[in-house]
């Protein structure tokens, strides 16, 4: 196993698999043993099958936690096998029911036995082993199902790469980038508006010299997202968070939320109680952003922006 103590937990599917594959060829060894004639993955179905009640594919599928495909697959192998049987629900025709045979309980019968020694051996090997392997399979599955794998890898992608991530203050230098990557979203989506080009070509005179400031982010050096807080006056708000934009080269790398992160954590220094903003709710990415962020859907305000389909409040006292 020098393979896995060089690879260390990143391989845990493939020695899952082996260990799997080993479990299973003693299995197939122990049907012979017993002699019966059987394949270790029909186990599940047939199980379920002998407990006396008729089933339909789907109820099995969902007894024993397999897809419909591989329950159907295994069943049709089963009926060669001369195991079980098809045959129409009395109550309800169009539902087909699937009961072992006259062969199939015979076999139930005859595998008794075998798991019983199973079984034994099982718990010897488990009072043998340090860990409790069947507990820690169940506590495993129990976590995996509230949060996958591939949903914790995920996240932990986005935490390493939010270390390469760095969130800067505007300076003339990114006056350019500021623009561009505001107009490259809008102009996929919708169209620029005057407004836009107010605030993305004159952003001193609009943005910071009213109060407001523009924060960039910057991964490995390169400025690849942007955010503005804009100044509200005669307003209920104390900020608007607007011309939000992440390069597509650097989305999934978790820019978005820290660039909104900073710029809340910025004006709460400040001293600010509510922040604002409009979107459209087809930019889902973004709408779930807000929503992760605090944000809430408030209705009414006017907008210079027809695109603008939805405005939301964030309350941060």
């Amino acid at each position: 196993m020098d393979f896995f103590r060089k690879t260390g937990k990143v391989a845990i599917g493939s020695r899952l698999r082996m260990l799997t594959d080993k479990v299973t060829e003693d299995g197939a060894e122990i049907y012979k043993l017993y002699d019966i004639d059987m394949q270790p993955k029909w186990f599940p179905v047939f199980y379920s099958l002998s407990q006396g009640e008729d089933q339909t594919i789907t109820a099995i599928a969902r007894a024993i936690g397999h897809s419909h495909p591989s329950v159907s697959k295994i069943i049709s192998e089963m009926i060669d096998k001369g195991y079980v049987e098809e045959k129409k629900d009395q109550t309800d025709g169009r539902r087909t029911l699937v009961t072992l045979s006259k062969k199939g309980k015979i076999i139930a019968a005859k595998i008794e036995d075998q798991l019983i020694d199973v079984n034994a051996a099982v718990e010897e090997l488990s009072a043998q082993a340090t860990n409790d392997l069947w507990q820690a399979i169940e506590e495993w599955e129990f976590l995996l199902e509230h949060k996958s794998l591939l949903k914790r890898v995920m996240e932990k992608k986005k935490e390493r790469n939010s270390e390469l991530v760095n969130i800067v203050e505007f300076e003339p230098q990114y006056q350019e980038v500021f623009k561009a990557l505001n107009e490259e979203w809008i102009s996929i989506h919708f169209e620029m508006e005057e407004s836009d080009y107010k605030a993305l070509d004159h952003p001193q005179e609009y943005i910071l010299g009213r109060g407001g400031f523009i924060l960039v982010a910057l991964y490995e050096g390169e400025p690849l997202g942007v955010c503005a807080m804009i100044k509200m006056t005669d307003s209920e708000y104390d900020f608007e968070l607007a011309k939000m934009a992440v390069s597509p080269k650097a989305q999934g790398k978790n820019i978005g939320f820290l660039l909104a992160s900073a710029a809340i954590e910025k004006v709460k220094s400040m001293g600010a109680k509510k922040i604002y903003l409009e979107s459209n709710t087809v930019l889902k990415p973004a709408i779930n952003l807000y929503h992760k962020l605090g944000f809430e859907k408030v209705v009414g305000k006017p907008t210079p922006y027809t695109r603008c389909n939805i405005q939301m409040e964030l309350k941060l006292a």
